[in-house]
């Protein structure tokens, strides 16, 4: 299924954890028109700009499948509201290219630095609100002394 010109289903639920684990990863109807609209609000304008392949590294996730990776209670991927954007080891845009365009160009939610350097992202997190307004809110994501991850306002 398509959820915009250039992005399926199957790359914003694919879960090699889901697979492994035998979780089911598949969205519902109202995450599946959450999908839709972010793929058409965020993707689809990023991909048509650069013209090349976007990379979705997580996308989607069940409760289940969020609850076995330890992701966040609260997280936006497991409502169809965001994707993990990642170019690494491919050519131009880079991820810091792609976190700047969206800052700059798109309408979001939620913008994440997530880890790497201060030249480049180890992969870009965006979400877009379905149900409101966008708080335009952008982090960065690092590890404190203790290994555990930490946001703090990108400057």
């Amino acid at each position: 299924m398509k959820l915009s010109n250039n992005l399926y289903l199957s790359e914003v639920t694919k879960s090699r954890t889901a697979k492994r684990l035998g979780i089911s990863n598949e969205p519902t109807k109202e995450h599946l028109v959450n999908l839709q609209i972010l793929a058409e609000k965020i993707f689809q304008p990023i991909r048509d700009y650069y013209g090349c392949p976007i990379y979705i590294s997580s996308g989607y996730r069940s409760e289940a499948l969020n609850k076995a990776i330890g992701g966040s209670k609260s997280s936006q991927h497991c409502k169809g509201q965001a994707i993990d954007i990642d170019r690494d080891g491919h050519s131009l845009p880079s991820n810091a290219e792609i976190f700047e365009y969206i800052k700059n160009n798109l309408d979001f939610d939620q913008l994440i630095w997530e880890f790497g350097s201060n030249i480049n992202p180890d992969w870009v997190h965006v979400s877009y609100n379905t149900n409101g307004s966008q708080r335009k809110q952008i982090l960065v994501a690092y590890k404190d002394s203790n290994n555990r991850t930490k946001y703090k306002s990108y400057e």
